[in-house]
Formats: C-alpha cells, structure tokens, sequence
C-alpha cells in the first residue's frame, strides 16, 4: 500500500482489498481530486476498481463506502470473470510483463536509428499497455509505446517509431507532420492502415 501525491489537486493511494473466494484480493485504487464533488466507485473491463472521491475526503470515509458497496463490486467483478475479461487481462498482463524489456530494447534501437535522419531531442522513453494506443509523444518529448510493437512486423514497427519521434516536431497530424514521417517511410499510408487494421 502506498500514497503518492500527484498533485496540490489529485492524491492516489492503492489499497489492497480482501474478497475472498475465486476473487482473491484485488488491489483497488482510491483517488482524491479537487475536481470530484462527490464519491463514485468505477470497475474498469479489466477489472480494475477505482474510487474516487474530494480532495478533502478521508480515507477511511472511502474505505467505508468501499465496504458498503461491496456486494455491487463483487457482482461486476463475477460478470467479468463469468465473461472471461478478467483471464484475458490477467494473461495480457503476462505477456506484457513477459515481453516489456524486449519491446523496450527494440525502441531505443529503432529510435536511434531513424533518428539519424531527424536529429529530434527526446525525453524519457516508457514501454505501456495501454488498451487503445500504439504510441504517444508528450509535450515534454517523452514517448510511450505499447509493448506489441516487437511483436509487429518490422515495417510497421518501424512506421509507429517514425510516427511518434515525428510528433516531436509537429504535434498535430497536419501536412507538415506526414511531410516529416515521408521523409523516411514514403510509403507510411499503406503501412498506417495495416497498422490500425486489427486490434491491439
């Protein structure tokens, strides 16, 4: 269990959750945020629960309503694990603890090759599973990708890396950023519709 602020707004502390049965215990989240006015409880499809309440809110106000609330988790937690989401998360986070540090050796490769032609400045570079992204590039220069791209074929993987490290000059997908990504994958159109043809 820890606490971590994130922010003077937005404070987030894990808590493990004892539910007994098949269910075991599940690490729940609580988040207190100046934005949230009153206390919801989320379950994500993957099974994650989340609660959220004001800034000012105590923990044990949270836990209390956690408890409260517990039957109602408990039968959404049952629908995903009847649905079979929570094994297809639980073996998707086995993959991705499984190939994380490959994924991460192939980025900074690839990075550092493509970038030869560039010549960009770039942050810290993360390696996620995140459920609907490839990649991301912040506005500090930090780039994310999703831990399959070393399971892409090559050409693609080489067009998302191009793509992101390209973001760091053109934020935006306008002429002049797909100008940039055509300078070192002309034919990014054909590889960019292969890439988003299946799901991640």
């Amino acid at each position: 269990m820890f606490s971590r602020p994130i922010s003077p707004k937005l404070r987030i502390e894990k808590h493990s959750w004892q539910l007994g049965g098949s269910l075991g215990t599940r690490e729940v989240t609580l988040r207190r945020s100046r934005l949230s006015r009153h206390v919801r409880i989320l379950v994500s499809e993957r099974g994650e629960v989340t609660i959220t309440g004001p800034l000012r809110t105590s923990k044990r106000f949270l836990l209390a309503v956690l408890a409260d609330k517990r039957e109602w988790v408990l039968a959404q937690l049952v629908k995903l694990d009847q649905s079979g989401q929570l094994q297809k998360a639980e073996e998707d986070k086995g993959q991705y603890q499984q190939y994380k540090e490959q994924a991460r050796k192939l980025v900074h490769e690839k990075l550092a090759y493509w970038n030869q032609f560039y010549g960009f400045t770039y942050g810290r570079i993360s390696i996620r599973n995140q459920r609907t992204r490839w990649g991301s590039c912040s506005v500090r220069g930090n780039l994310s990708f999703h831990y399959k791209v070393v399971l892409l074929p090559e050409p693609l993987a080489d067009y998302l890396i191009v793509h992101e490290l390209c973001h760091l000059k053109a934020f935006d997908h306008s002429p002049r950023f797909w100008t940039l990504v055509a300078k070192t994958i002309p034919d990014y159109q054909i590889r960019r519709r292969a890439l988003h043809k299946g799901p991640l």
